[in-house]
């Protein structure tokens, strides 16, 4: 089960989880870091499993009733475990989006988020000479709703 990490930004286990996020970027880990403790927009959400935060997605909902993750990580130690996939479906369950939507650098992360049944686009080649991907995963209507 999800838990919110609002309160907890500046705990050791959430900055851990945030530096893997941010690619261990000081700049960029300090920034999140305060967009998430005094942001109204941003929710941060952490999996413990036996007391230990293993995981955390950090996302956005949206306007028109999407929700765009920003941030995801697991402990290494338990990367393969199915927390990251266990936190989407968690997001998914738990806010019903119309669409969650997702951006990386990453062709690993890419492929998981294809595996999950995203869908994948090239964004193209941005200004450093990587390549990003557009994930877009969009939420089949219940019969209840139609």
């Amino acid at each position: 089960m999800l838990i919110d990490l609002k309160s907890r930004t500046g705990t050791p286990e959430v900055q851990e989880l945030l530096g893997y996020a941010v690619m261990d970027d000081p700049d960029a880990l300090a920034a999140i870091t305060a967009e998430y403790s005094t942001g109204n927009a941003l929710k941060l959400a952490g999996w413990e499993e036996e007391g230990l935060l293993v995981g955390l997605a950090g996302y956005e909902e949206t306007e028109d009733g999407s929700l765009e993750l920003h941030h995801i990580a697991v402990l290494p130690e338990n990367r393969g475990k199915g927390y990251a996939r266990g936190m989407i479906l968690e997001l998914l369950e738990a806010r019903s989006p119309r669409y969650l939507l997702a951006e990386t650098e990453d062709e690993i992360a890419a492929d998981f988020y294809r595996s999950l049944g995203f869908m994948v686009y090239s964004l193209g080649v941005n200004a450093a000479g990587i390549e990003m991907f557009r994930c877009v995963y969009e939420v089949e209507e219940s019969e209840d709703e139609e």
